[in-house]
């Protein structure tokens, strides 16, 4: 696997949580998703996730705004410019970008699942937001159920 990073890679050296939740979500598990995002934040800890389904991309938000250090993995090409909410972290060196497919012009639900199992297998514990049904984040959560917590109620 080819991988490109931009940003602080001493990051990867820090106990790693990674963070995922499905696209489809219930009220409560938003709830739960924004309160453990405001937790981290006080945490020494480094999250870890693609941030690409909507709750995933708040809980980004909350973290970034914040002094919590974050590692972005992309499914698709190295950004040609970062937005603007990821410059200050980037040079605070609180942030890494890593892309674990710098060829994919835009992520797919096969780039995507890659990215996941990248993430899922570099973290040292996995928490899932909600799990939808028929979510792809089934399989990863019984994959890597030893180190996974799941914040909503099954």
């Amino acid at each position: 696997m080819q991988i490109e990073y931009l940003g602080n890679r001493k990051l990867l050296e820090s106990r790693k949580v990674a963070f995922f939740c499905s696209r489809i979500v219930s009220s409560g598990a938003i709830l739960r998703c924004y309160d453990w995002a405001t937790q981290m934040a006080d945490s020494s800890n480094v999250v870890i996730g693609g941030f690409q389904s909507k709750i995933e991309k708040d809980v980004l938000h909350f973290l970034l705004k914040g002094r919590q250090p974050v590692i972005i993995v992309i499914a698709r090409q190295m950004y040609k410019e970062l937005p603007n909410e990821l410059i200050n972290p980037m040079n605070e060196g609180r942030l890494l970008i890593i892309s674990t497919l710098p060829n994919a012009v835009r992520v797919s639900k096969d780039t995507a699942n890659k990215r996941n199992l990248y993430i899922s297998e570099i973290a040292d514990e996995i928490v899932f937001g909600y799990i939808s049904k028929d979510s792809s984040l089934n399989e990863l959560f019984q994959k890597f159920k030893e180190k996974s917590t799941l914040l909503q109620e099954r």
